[in-house]
């Protein structure tokens, strides 16, 4: 299936590259993701929370927004729900998205071109296996869309990794 980007799709990545500003400008790791409705309202947002989150490997921007989004809607109502990421979702988080029932993902930055950009930076151990692959292996249907805006994503990322060596 191909899906094209709506006007709305980039209001809402650019959100979410906020949040990942804000993210760093609180000390935490570049990345954020928005949640909106079936209706088009930003319904919740969420920062990285790796410091935050004592040091939390897992504390992804996307699980953070999945888990909470999960205790919040039902998964019928989450389907028509649109997760907006400022980088491709990775595999756990995907994962996670999966299982709260999240129906569509924008994201920026691709895992790839972020996994160039960090290197082997022990707090971004990059796992570079594509979203889409992920959501494919499940039994409800995920609609992916991205890269999107990815150079504009990438700028959030530049010289982060380098200076927390």
């Amino acid at each position: 299936m191909t899906s094209i980007a709506k006007e709305a799709d980039f209001v809402f990545l650019r959100k979410a590259f906020e949040v990942a500003d804000q993210s760093r400008l609180a000390g935490d790791h570049p990345f954020g993701a928005v949640l909106v409705d079936d209706q088009g309202a930003l319904v919740m947002s969420q920062g990285n929370g790796y410091s935050a989150e004592g040091h939390d490997m897992t504390a992804h921007a996307e699980r953070l927004l999945a888990s909470r989004a999960s205790k919040s809607f039902s998964p019928d109502r989450l389907h028509g729900f649109t997760l907006y990421s400022s980088a491709e979702p990775c595999a756990m988080c995907a994962g996670a998205i999966y299982w709260a029932g999240i129906g569509r993902v924008v994201y920026g930055q691709s895992e790839a071109h972020l996994k160039a950009m960090t290197g082997a930076h022990p707090e971004n151990p990059t796992l570079d296996l594509p979203c889409r692959q992920v959501f494919a292996a499940g039994q409800t249907a995920t609609e992916v869309i991205g890269p999107l805006l990815e150079e504009e994503a990438a700028a959030l990322q530049r010289n982060f990794w380098r200076e927390h060596l």
